[in-house]
């Protein structure tokens, strides 16, 4: 752990942001089936009914614990600690999280279009635009260092984020997959920052893992809520972010790499004339592949499983987060010093 790291100041941030989110969906989840934000959970028999919208409460939590972090700075020290990069990266989960939540209260399948949801994301990454985050010198292969100056913070920033928010949205459908596999992108991203001596990024990365892991105690298996598109969008674009304000862009989309096969399969399934679901077919109380071809990670896990010792939720979920912590150990491996 970097020496400037406080680890009280760490055990706080990383406590509040947990407990947070534990208190605010937990009251939350009553408050859902009594208004009626409920969902069908599609990969269970008949028409189990779960609470949605959990996500934004997710993101509160994960904002608490950077907000704590930045007073105890602030009133302990006398100093703002990282103020932009912090307050940039709180204000754009709530960017992203807004985006999601009008996409969950109009329905899903009834929501925005896949176009304008899209284009919707891509102001997301104002926060970050504006406080000129990320260097814009860039090591190319072949072509060596080079300077996109604005290039950089006023396209590729918001190309970034906007990639990132809508491809962390295509790998889910399962009970804890969604928040595992955040879980997991912020646990490596943790571990890489703390072992390059980012301290802000460590600390942020740690803050929304809290609240994840707060979340997952309500969305694993069998779920009591749904993240929505509130979550999805708000941890993809969050991610991006981190990557962009800790300069480490080879790192990060190494990380990121299920998700460019995720979209790279989903592709696959267009050129078929299939727009892929990520659930499974249910046949007699068995999951089983939706389609004869993979076009999901999620798909490529049900055809693994269903031929070998057989496809449960839970088993879906377990080898898909196998997978990227795999990754993950590559990408480790591959860029921090041996």
């Amino acid at each position: 752990m970097p020496s400037d790291v406080e680890p009280l100041y760490l055990a706080v941030s990383l406590a509040v942001s947990l407990i947070a989110t534990v208190v605010l969906v937990g009251a939350w989840v009553p408050v859902a089936y009594a208004r009626g934000y409920v969902g069908v959970d599609k990969n269970k028999p008949g028409e189990r009914r779960v609470a949605e919208m959990g996500g934004v409460w997710a993101i509160n939590g994960a904002v608490f614990g950077l907000l704590v972090l930045v007073a105890l700075y602030r009133y302990l020290h006398g100093m703002v600690f990282y103020g932009y990069e912090l307050f940039g990266l709180s204000l754009l989960l709530f960017m992203a999280g807004f985006i999601g939540l009008i996409d969950d209260i109009l329905g899903w399948k009834k929501g925005l279009r896949r176009r304008y949801r899209i284009l919707a994301t891509i102001p997301i990454a104002l926060p970050l635009v504006v406080i000129q985050a990320g260097v814009s010198k860039m090591s190319i292969p072949l072509l060596g260092t080079i300077d996109l100056g604005l290039f950089y913070p006023l396209v590729l920033v918001p190309i970034g984020v906007m990639g990132a928010a809508n491809a962390f949205n295509m790998i889910a459908g399962y009970n804890g997959l969604e928040a595992g596999m955040g879980l997991l992108l912020m646990l490596f991203t943790a571990y890489y920052s703390m072992a390059e001596g980012l301290v802000h990024v460590f600390y942020a990365s740690m803050a929304m893992a809290g609240a994840l892991a707060g979340f997952l105690a309500y969305n694993w298996y069998p779920a009591k809520v749904f993240p929505g598109n509130t979550l999805t969008y708000a941890v993809g674009a969050y991610y991006a972010g981190l990557v962009i304000i800790g300069n480490f862009e080879k790192f990060g989309l190494t990380l990121f790499a299920l998700y460019f096969i995720e979209f790279a399969l989903y592709i696959r399934g267009r050129l078929h004339g299939v727009d892929k679901e990520n659930f499974a077919s249910l046949r007699e109380g068995r999951m089983k592949p939706p389609y004869n071809r993979a076009y999901s990670i999620t798909h490529i896990a049900l055809i693994v499983l269903d031929r070998t010792i057989g496809a449960t939720e839970v088993r879906v979920v377990l080898f898909i987060l196998f997978l990227q912590a795999l990754v993950g150990l590559a990408s480790l491996a591959l860029f921090l010093p041996s």
